[in-house]
């Protein structure tokens, strides 16, 4: 596979919240739900861009559009807008099954040529979609009433699994090509459980329920999503009673709040893990100290002080549900002979090695708190670091561009749990989600892309993440826990994605 950087776009702006002209302060009806979320939709196609590629916001688009292949809550595929999928014997073909008796939002009739549309413009390098490098693989698509096939260009072990995740969404090819790009921004339809009612920028979305959908009908009618970027705006929202569901906030303030008379909250292990890329560029050349300022760290304190216990210390790019973890590869906390290194190199607390690390503040819980005190560790054996904050666009752009710093700190979500879409396009240099462009790596993981042999891809992939490990070449931190309070009188079902779905909500 053969993967080429594309420039992303920047997007978003402060959310103007409940300020907004017109949004009402609370929701009052049984079948109305009023969520405070915490990042902005910069645009409808969730099919291209950069807002394609962040996790953050897919829960926003699962409730309009339709993905190829649902997931559950467990993260498990399950029959959707189509109902059956795989390859032939020898993997030259693809195979797929249509739902029958599906409609867009218009009214409409949802077909296979809808399926086959979207599949060959998310191949279609001109149409702008991050992830082309995936849907191009597969071309030559034949319908036969509600039967596909298509021919393998190139084998991708993981093609049906993308279907679960970034960009996999099946758009209205009659209705796109009747409006354009232009005119769906303004008025995007899908086939998902809720429709577009009203939706202003950098402010506010208001869903209402899809009449033709085809699965399990929403139980609320209505859903206000209030963009509300502050994390104690969030809190402030929540405790106010002016909405009725927030997530992502400051792990102390969750336990305050669901302490509370009328809120409760779930917290779960979620595929999202806190990392912090490295750059090879400047300090970072030098093995001893990426070693060092990876064993400096002491995640367990971190996971413990500042999350309060929420989380998962990690290891690699891998977290205990994706394909690939493998338990016996261990990075120890050794500020000692983080020393030791430093000193190999010349350097030392009196004279330390110095870098930028970014970072955002507060598009996770302590995400900034957290890298002032891996800058504390570091600065103990001798590495001074200076922060820099930045919007979570901006890392974005840096990150396609690769300008990154010589460390990034990031949240990495990997829904579908595949060694490809954490370790692969994380760390594969000529992948235009890496900043790591060391030979050895791309060498290691060339294979692997196209491997027919599951268990030795598996195999493969964690002999990788352990060289990965040896090398310091990235700085995993932990695995996140969602934290998500909402009052009583709505029940949540917290997907292990990250995902927060207003379909999945009910009052209590």
């Amino acid at each position: 596979m053969t993967i080429n950087r594309r420039d992303l776009l920047g997007y978003g702006a402060a959310a103007l919240g409940a300020a907004t002209l017109g949004l009402p302060k609370a929701a009052k009806a049984a079948d109305e739900l009023t969520i405070a979320y915490n990042v902005n939709l910069p645009s409808w196609d969730p099919t291209t861009g950069p807002s394609a590629v962040n996790p953050t916001i897919q829960g926003l688009y699962q409730s309009v559009f339709d993905q190829f292949i649902p997931q559950k809550p467990d993260l498990s595929f399950t029959p959707g807008l189509l109902t059956e999928w795989g390859w032939n014997d020898d993997r030259t073909k693809v195979m797929m099954t249509v739902r029958d008796g599906v409609k867009w939002h218009d009214g409409s009739p949802f077909t296979a040529e809808d399926v086959v549309w979207s599949l060959q413009r998310a191949g279609d390098e001109k149409a702008g979609n991050p992830i082309q490098f995936v849907w191009k693989n597969v071309n030559n698509f034949k319908i036969d009433a509600n039967k596909i096939t298509g021919d393998v260009v190139q084998f991708d072990p993981v093609y049906f699994k993308w279907m679960s995740f970034l960009t996999g969404y099946i758009l209205p090819k009659a209705y796109y090509e009747k409006v354009g790009a232009e005119g769906f921004e303004k008025a995007p339809i899908g086939t998902g459980p809720y429709m577009v009612d009203k939706f202003e920028r950098n402010a506010f979305l208001r869903l209402k329920a899809n009449p033709h959908y085809w699965g399990n009908k929403p139980a609320f009618e209505n859903v206000t999503i209030k963009f509300v970027t502050d994390a104690a705006s969030r809190v402030a929202e929540i405790e106010s009673g002016s909405s009725q569901v927030t997530l992502e906030i400051p792990y102390e303030e969750y336990d305050r709040l669901i302490a509370k008379d009328g809120l409760a909250g779930s917290i779960k292990n979620v595929s999202d893990i806190g990392m912090i890329f490295f750059n090879d560029i400047e300090a970072m050349l030098d093995k001893n100290v990426r070693q060092a300022a990876v064993i400096a760290v002491d995640k367990e304190l971190l996971v413990k002080r500042l999350l309060r216990g929420y989380g998962q210390p990690i290891a690699t790019l891998e977290t205990p549900e994706y394909t690939a973890f493998d338990p016996s590869i261990k990075v120890e906390h050794n500020p000692e002979k983080a020393k030791e290194l430093l000193a190999a190199s010349g350097y030392s607390p009196k004279k330390p090695v110095k870098f930028t690390i970014q970072t955002t503040k507060g598009f996770k819980p302590k995400d900034y708190e957290m890298i002032q005190a891996i800058v504390g560790m570091w600065r103990k054996v001798g590495i001074e670091a200076n922060i820099e904050v930045y919007e979570i666009a901006k890392h974005y752009e840096l990150r396609a561009a690769d300008k990154l710093a010589p460390a990034a700190f990031y949240n990495w979500g990997n829904a579908i749990g595949d060694p490809t879409t954490s370790t692969g396009f994380a760390m594969y240099g000529p992948s235009p989600h890496s900043v790591w462009d060391s030979q050895d790596l791309i060498d290691m993981i060339n294979p692997l892309w196209g491997e027919k042999d599951e268990a030795k891809r598996i195999a493969g992939w964690k002999a990788v993440d352990k060289y990965i490990a040896e090398q310091a070449y990235v700085l995993p931190l932990m695995q996140y826990a969602q934290p998500i309070v909402h009052s009583k009188k709505v029940n949540v079902v917290q997907h292990v994605s990250g995902a927060l779905l207003p379909a999945l909500m009910t009052p209590a």
